[in-house]
């Protein structure tokens, strides 16, 4: 099972690096994968010497405050990418273009983390801007389904006229920010909902529990994930999941066995007795609701 970042791990890190970096200046940043750095004013040099005054996430970004004026150092992870802490960065030289590193952040203090991607399609991306709304991605997020203010009639006036399916408006991210599809899955489930429900045709009562489901299950992972350094996130996020990657295993509430449905670059899973009335969905893409 790959994991990929989501609001809970995207959330552990950012408090991480809140605990460990704030307070200390940036000796040096650079890239090894041009094609990660996203943006060229200001530059990314600009960084060095600038002290980290704050750690915020946006959805799926992490965003360093950096220097008096400031600065932001904004991140995003994608399906492959992961942050790599050194208590003592090593000395060897990055040869741009090779290996998993994207980019090197050193502080003053000896520490500093690796941003890594792994595998051939590199959709890991860095950006230094002067606003983080300046990151198109940042710009276009949803609300934060996690924050306090989130409330079910939020939920519901979001949903109001959807007519797509559940699980494409749980992953995107100018609906709600910082759900991938790993957590939609595990939402879902706790809801016993199908992923191929229309938004729309949900009952009240259906989006209450939709709702509840979502605040639970996200609250549970950002729990489970709080406190851990970012070499630990990855097996918590394997332990939680009930359906997500769980395919032929048994559905740990009813005990049917746990489906998938295959798309071109990904797969979901769900529990045809919790989530479908105990029907398979078909293993392709459907543009309608299966009856």
């Amino acid at each position: 099972m790959s994991v990929v970042p989501e609001l809970p791990e995207v959330d552990a890190l950012a408090a991480f690096l809140r605990e460990r970096a704030v307070g200390h200046a940036i000796t040096s940043a650079s890239v090894t994968a041009i094609s990660a750095l996203k943006t060229f004013d200001p530059p990314l040099h600009a960084l060095a010497g600038g002290t980290i005054t704050a750690v915020a996430r946006h959805g799926k970004f992490i965003d360093l405050t950096v220097g008096a004026e400031p600065l932001h150092l904004v991140f995003h992870l994608a399906r492959a990418g992961w942050l790599r802490w050194f208590d003592e960065v090593p000395k060897t030289i990055l040869k741009p273009g090779k290996g998993p590193i994207a980019l090197r952040v050193k502080l003053d203090d000896g520490a500093g983390f690796d941003l890594t991607e792994a595998g051939t399609k590199k959709s890991l991306a860095v950006y230094v801007v002067r606003d983080p709304d300046d990151v198109p991605g940042i710009a276009r997020l949803g609300p934060d389904p996690t924050a306090p203010g989130f409330t079910l009639a939020d939920f519901q006036a979001v949903l109001d006229g959807r007519r797509t399916q559940i699980k494409g408006v749980l992953r995107d991210q100018s609906v709600f920010a910082g759900i991938g599809n790993a957590y939609s899955d595990e939402i879902l489930h706790a809801a016993r909902m199908s992923p191929y429900a229309l938004a729309a045709k949900l009952t009240p009562e259906q989006v209450e529990t939709l709702f509840t489901a979502l605040r639970d299950t996200l609250a549970e992972a950002v729990a489970a994930a709080s406190g851990r350094p970012p070499a630990d996130l990855k097996d918590a996020k394997r332990r939680g999941m009930q359906v997500h990657a769980r395919t032929g295993e048994a559905c740990p509430v009813c005990g049917d066995t746990v489906r998938e449905v295959r798309f071109a670059d990904s797969t979901f899973q769900y529990c045809p007795t919790c989530q479908t009335g105990g029907k398979p969905l078909a293993d392709r893409v459907l543009s309608r609701l299966l009856k």
